[in-house]
């Protein structure tokens, strides 16, 4: 008697099903430590070196997000063809002994290679993670599902603040790196030996015409709406002014308040893990609850949100007091990530269901080459230009100058993204209803003239 899929499916039992995604969510954390350890190291590896901020900057921000980019579609789509659980360890073990060569690189040329490295490393971690989770769990629990996974991001933040401020003030930054990287190594062997590849439930295409469309369609297909455009381009500003001022926040506190790498560890885990998740969850589920009166809710949260935290962000920037400047951090901190919650809803509004994955990783795309890979970079290269002019302040009046403005600019594009929300978001609806008379191409004609 041959047995049945529901049989042959590990994942038919609850315990297994979770035991599967703490060890995802695990790697997920030690994603965002390996990711963020770097930007509470950067004072003592700038000093060892003899780097210019401009060199920093390359270091956290431009070096990682290029790679990381680029083989974010690519292995997307590996990983809707290929064992997904091989690719996450094999992920997970790259990023991990990268993470552990940053430790032992006796160079700027051996660190940048190294810091590649990660980010090829980490551009295989999320897409087939999030593929798995589907196949892992009934449709009816995916969202709690894909919410634990997510709690990744804030625990690898708080992770990577804590572990690199009190390592590197007790052991220097090489343990630092050495402590972030070897359990991942460890890990990967432990997801390649026990986690076991989940049926996929939606392998059962019926025809050729219900693949997944091409990135080039599905790009189209959102580019053609005005509120796409804005929000997205809002995002990253809203990204770019983020990782800008979260990456030079320790060398930030360093010079110019005489803080120790533990102290800012234990502020900025605080801040970004504890405060960050807090506000990215209200601020979803207030657009959520908002958008159900008026659609327009989900780009005027976050045009309040950010308007909001400018003047903290100034003050936080000109403050000569430790202890008042942290507080100020504490606002635009904890909202630095909640543009992407409702970017996200409303992007998957705006396409068929086929396309929503597609969509996922065109958005991540721009944002990450936008926000990551010029927002620490641009920063850097502004404190060096500044440095014969402002002198140790250089860095404060890079902050001053490039993250407010990115902020109020991003925010403006959301408030500029409520003016066509309803129509677009309407006019998607009726199409789906069968109720518009409009093709997509007559829809892209009235979105490029307007």
């Amino acid at each position: 008697m041959s047995s049945t899929p529901q049989q042959n499916d590990p994942y038919a039992s609850a315990p297994y099903r979770y035991y599967a995604l703490a060890l995802l969510t695990t790697a997920y954390v030690l994603n965002f430590l390996d990711r963020q350890i770097l930007a509470i190291l950067q004072e003592p590896i700038k000093r060892e070196l003899h780097l210019a901020d401009s060199q920093l900057g390359l270091l956290t921000g431009f070096s990682f997000a290029l790679f990381y980019v680029l083989l974010g579609l690519p292995i997307a789509r590996w990983a809707d063809r290929g064992v997904r659980r091989n690719i996450v360890a094999l992920a997970v073990g790259v990023w991990s002994a990268m993470t552990t060569l940053c430790g032992l690189a006796q160079n700027y040329a051996q660190l940048l290679q190294a810091r590649v490295g990660v980010g090829v490393g980490e551009a295989g971690g999320s897409p087939p993670a999030y593929s798995m989770i589907s196949d892992m769990f009934p449709q009816r629990d995916r969202a709690t599902a894909y919410g634990v996974y997510g709690m990744g991001v804030n625990l690898g933040i708080l992770a990577g603040l804590l572990t690199g401020g009190w390592v590197n003030e007790y052991f220097g930054w090489r343990v630092a790196f050495l402590v972030a990287g070897i359990p991942g190594v460890l890990l990967a062997l432990i997801l390649r030996a026990t986690l076991r590849e989940p049926l996929r439930r939606s392998a059962q295409l019926a025809s050729a015409s219900d693949r997944p469309p091409p990135v080039a369609e599905v790009l189209k297909v959102l580019w053609v709406h005005r509120t796409f455009r804005h929000m997205v381009w809002g995002t990253s500003l809203l990204s770019f002014a983020a990782y800008g001022m979260f990456n030079w926040l320790p060398p930030f506190l360093v010079r110019s308040h005489g803080l120790t790498s533990s102290a800012i560890g234990t502020w900025l885990a605080l801040i970004l893990g504890v405060g960050g998740a807090i506000a990215t969850l209200a601020g979803g589920y207030s657009s959520d609850r908002l958008g159900r009166r008026d659609a327009r809710w989900y780009s005027w949260v976050t045009t309040i949100a950010y308007a909001v935290s400018v003047p903290s962000m100034i003050c936080a920037f000109l403050l000569s007091d430790s202890t008042l400047a942290l507080l100020c951090l504490v606002i635009p901190g904890a909202v630095a990530q909640i543009c992407v919650p409702p970017l996200m809803a409303v992007t998957h509004n705006l396409v068929d269901n086929r396309m929503r994955a597609l969509s996922s990783a065109i958005v991540l795309f721009i944002l990450n080459a936008l926000g990551l890979g010029l927002g620490p970079l641009s920063v850097g290269i502004l404190s060096d230009a500044l440095r014969d002019s402002a002198g140790s302040n250089s860095l404060r009046q890079a902050l001053l100058i490039l993250v407010p403005l990115a902020t109020l600019w991003g925010a403006g594009h959301f408030l500029y993204a409520a003016r066509y929300l309803r129509h677009d978001l309407g006019e998607c609806r009726a199409e789906a209803q069968g109720l518009s008379p409009d093709s997509r191409a007559s829809r892209g004609r009235r979105g490029m003239t307007a």
